[in-house]
């Protein structure tokens, strides 16, 4: 495979193709559990604390809605965009998300341990304390946006890409990777994990900086 002119050692994510129809505004007061929402556009809504458990949302936008403590626990979302939404305590636990693109959230607390993100791109914005404990990952790019404290913990990541992404004390413990790029994370810390870096790819300079915490987890003294 080439990149700008350039052999690849490390397989590229595949990104979701997403072509929207003409969608409808959503008309509901509330989300319904195990509700089916198909061509939908969800826009300027206030959606906090509703209750959207085992829903579907196929060809939906969901637009600069407030997600605060949202229900969407074992959701379906596909094929679908999320744009400049914004929350603390957005339950995803469980949920499915394919062919999804995440753009400039502002997100904290989002929960989505036990999720399934398969073709899922996050741009822009800026999410803390992201839970994806147990989490599986395929074909996901983190691209120009904050993660604070991430928790990969359990996780299995699979063709997953940190571009000019900002990672700062990520929890990589007991993560399973397979062709996961990190050499384009504009910054990269590890609070817990670095010995599960195996199937990663890191930049030299990346190396040097997780020297020290890689020696210390192999119990190897530097000593002058």
């Amino acid at each position: 495979m080439v990149r700008d002119g350039r052999k690849q050692s490390v397989k590229a994510a595949r990104r979701p193709q997403l072509r929207l129809p003409d969608l409808v505004p959503w008309q509901g007061r509330e989300l319904e559990t195990d509700g089916d929402y198909e061509g939908l556009e969800f826009a300027d809504l206030d959606l906090a604390g509703q209750e959207g458990v085992g829903a579907r949302f196929m060809d939906c936008a969901v637009r600069r809605c407030t997600l605060d403590e949202a229900g969407l626990a074992k959701a379906r979302i596909l094929d679908s965009v999320l744009e400049g939404v914004r929350g603390v305590g957005t339950d995803l636990s469980g949920a499915s998300l394919r062919d999804v693109e995440l753009v400039d959230a502002r997100l904290g607390g989002v929960q989505l341990h036990g999720a399934g993100l398969e073709r899922v791109v996050v741009r822009g914005g800026k999410i803390d304390y992201l839970n994806l404990r147990t989490a599986r990952l395929r074909d996901v790019v983190f691209e120009g946006c904050v993660l604070v404290e991430p928790d990969f913990a359990g996780a299995v990541l699979e063709r997953v890409e940190f571009r000019e992404c900002s990672l700062r004390g990520a929890d990589f413990s007991g993560v399973r990777m397979a062709e996961v790029d990190l050499r384009e994370a504009a910054v990269l810390e590890i609070a817990r994990g670095v010995e599960a870096l195996a199937g990663a790819v890191i930049s030299p300079a990346q190396l040097f900086d997780l020297a020290p915490a890689l020696a210390s987890r192999l119990g190897v003294r530097v000593v002058p």
